[in-house]
């Protein structure tokens, strides 16, 4: 796997072969991208359920301020700091920390309106953490710095079911892809 565009462009990571990691496809990052714009410049990014890292390093490599990359399964968490060594080698600005933590659980710990940009992409076979995280994310999310909410979903769950859990917010673009429909919300409180 690839990172797109910015300082790392066309930098590899290691994708380790776990149970439910299910990468972001370069396609559909590249669409998450040009919907965000090039350059994050100002934002304070949280990828959860980081997996490969692919979105949190994307952010990083394009400017985001800060991006914190949180991932609770030990082996992904070891392949995210490795990944992010490796990188190094072409520092960003950005400051990016990687934490072995239960994303929804530092979700609930945030302040309100305490981060721009939110990568949302759970295990699919839990519906349960995906609506809590989305519900979380929709409180802790400040987009008027031209960030949103991000969401991943199965493609056997409609749109509407997702959009439901953020009622002050608005799906402004959406793709699906395979098994996968995608969502980033804005206009929360921008």
């Amino acid at each position: 796997m690839r990172i797109i565009g910015g300082i790392w462009r066309s930098r590899l990571l290691t994708v380790l072969e776990l149970p439910g990691l299910r990468p972001t496809t370069d396609r559909m990052r590249e669409t998450l991208f040009n919907w965000l714009g090039q350059d994050l410049t100002g934002l304070h990014c949280l990828d959860l359920f980081s997996g490969t890292g692919a979105l949190g390093f994307e952010a990083a490599s394009r400017g985001a301020d800060v991006v914190v990359l949180l991932e609770k399964d030990k082996k992904a968490h070891a392949s995210l700091v490795s990944n992010f060594a490796l990188l190094q080698s072409s520092p960003v600005n950005s400051k990016v920390e990687i934490l072995h933590r239960d994303s929804l659980e530092y979700l609930k710990q945030q302040a309100n309106h305490s981060s721009n940009l939110i990568f949302i992409d759970p295990p699919f076979q839990d519906s349960a953490l995906l609506d809590q995280s989305v519900i979380e994310a929709g409180r802790i999310c400040d987009d008027s710095g031209g960030g949103g909410i991000y969401v991943e979903f199965p493609s056997n769950r409609a749109r509407e079911e997702i959009e439901a859990l953020l009622p002050d917010w608005h799906c402004g673009k959406y793709l699906e892809a395979g098994q996968v429909k995608a969502c980033l919300f804005r206009g929360g409180r921008g």
